[in-house]
């Protein structure tokens, strides 16, 4: 399987170029974004590449790819609505209308995150451009489209977030995380058995 990933320098990003390098089912990882991922490894090639709003002078290398881990984003903390519906809605489709046009079989997986709106109705902005992200993912005819809404992240194996905010989180939550890993399972349970 080849696989494409954008947003492979970030936390999110990192976990899944780990994960798709390590599986021996996945034969090619190529890694889109502004700069390289600053790793070397036989399955792995980088794809630099400056404006990821526009991907025509590069079309054909994005053909032969069955699946696309979409893992760029950013926080919408201390944005307004149009910084950030640029950089999840308008970026995120135009890589998706782009790998569409060449890979018409693929599985596309985005990673959004807890408490999306789909409705694209709700009072918090990030959740109604995160749905809309979403619902027209889903309507453009991907083999098949996954939205991926984690309401926490771990980061494992050295993997560090480039935000500060969430570096400081992780540092301040870190001793607590077996604790809410143990309530998570029993709250798990407890719905699985009614």
């Amino acid at each position: 399987m080849k696989v494409i990933v954008f947003g492979a320098t970030g936390m999110v990003g990192q976990g899944v170029l780990r994960a798709c390098l390590l599986d021996p089912r996945v034969t090619q990882v190529t890694a889109v974004g502004r700069a390289p991922v600053g790793q070397k490894h036989d399955k792995l090639a980088d794809l630099v590449h400056a404006n990821l709003h526009d991907y025509s002078a590069m079309q054909s290398r994005l053909a032969g790819f069955d699946a696309c881990f979409f893992c760029l984003g950013v926080s919408s903390a201390g944005m307004d609505e149009a910084a950030y519906t640029r950089i999840t809605y308008d970026l995120t489709l135009a890589a998706a209308k782009a790998l569409l046009a060449a890979n018409t079989g693929m599985t596309f997986i985005y990673v959004s995150g807890a408490s999306t709106d789909s409705s694209e109705k709700g009072r918090a902005m990030w959740a109604r451009v995160k749905g809309r992200t979403e619902n027209a993912l889903l309507a453009m005819g991907f083999k098949t489209a996954y939205m991926f809404r984690p309401g926490a992240i771990q980061p494992m194996h050295g993997i560090k977030s480039r935000t500060t905010m969430y570096r400081v989180f992780y540092a301040v939550m870190w001793p607590l995380m077996p604790l809410l890993r143990a309530l998570e399972v029993a709250d798990v349970k407890k719905v699985a058995g009614g």
